[in-house]
């Protein structure tokens, strides 16, 4: 794999993790419409890493005072609360991408399938940021709100739906306001990124010392500091956006890329 192509599908990671738009979707169909080949396992662990970096670079502190809060008994009543709240929601995601990882992989990467989850989660957050009363904010995190947004989570191994695009649109039905249940969906992502990524670092690192993945650790490298620095650029972006605008853009987009998909497909061009 070129040096450019890792740096630009780093880029592509580092935003669509963070924005409602669906990184697993973005990496498959950006080789596909080029016709580059599959970077592999490998690749695709050191950009998920690269963005789990990000989001620890912008929510270190959040973390120390949870994990005080959490484990150590120390700091707020709500700090220990929303630590555990994040806990419980990692849960359904766990199970399922133990269970179902491999399967989805090998069977839920077909492009009419990505451009029919892109649009009706486009639908779906464009339904839901209008339904929310965005009332709440992440005091009112429940065990139960937790424990909903994390099966949400868990829908995300389908590409297409979204990590981020799925929890956020739970989140936004349940109440909590467009800023609040993002910083709970970027903070959701930490144990989920580094759980997915230590299950599948075995089999990356037979891949490139076995030399059987198209990519150099060169390669890797640059993707994975392109999606980290990308992806804490983003994050503080989407959070200032969210202050004064709504999530409608991204449901667009989405409906917009999934009619793009199925033209190329149909036209026969990929």
């Amino acid at each position: 794999m070129p040096i450019y192509q890792a740096v630009i599908l780093g880029i592509v990671q580092g935003l669509a993790e963070f924005l409602p738009i669906s990184s697993s979707a973005h990496l498959i169909i950006v080789p596909w419409a080029l016709g580059w080949t599959d970077p592999g396992l490998a690749f695709d662990v050191a950009l998920h890493w690269g963005t789990l970096l990000a989001v620890l670079a912008v929510f270190w502190r959040d973390w120390i005072r949870l994990i005080a809060a959490g484990l150590a008994g120390k700091g707020e009543p709500r700090d220990r609360r929303l630590f555990w709240a994040l806990v419980i929601s990692a849960v359904p995601g766990a199970i399922l991408g133990k269970l179902l990882d491999h399967w989805a992989e090998e069977n839920l990467r077909a492009p009419l399938l990505i451009a029919a989850t892109l649009a009706l989660m486009g639908l779906l957050l464009w339904a839901a940021d209008r339904a929310g009363s965005k009332t709440r904010d992440l005091g009112e995190m429940t065990y139960g709100r937790a424990l909903a947004i994390g099966v949400a989570q868990a829908a995300a191994l389908i590409p297409g739906v979204s990590r981020s695009g799925s929890t956020i649109s739970v989140g936004l039905v349940l109440g909590f306001n467009r800023e609040e249940i993002a910083r709970f969906s970027f903070l959701m992502s930490t144990p989920i990124i580094f759980g997915a990524g230590l299950l599948k670092l075995p089999k990356m690192l037979h891949e490139m010392q076995g030399g059987q993945g198209p990519v150099t650790w060169t390669a890797l490298l640059a993707g994975f500091v392109a999606s980290a620095i990308v992806g804490v650029a983003v994050i503080r972006w989407m959070l200032a956006w969210l202050r004064t605008r709504t999530y409608v853009v991204f449901a667009v987009y989405r409906v917009a890329l999934a009619a793009v998909i199925v033209v190329l497909w149909i036209s026969g061009k990929r």
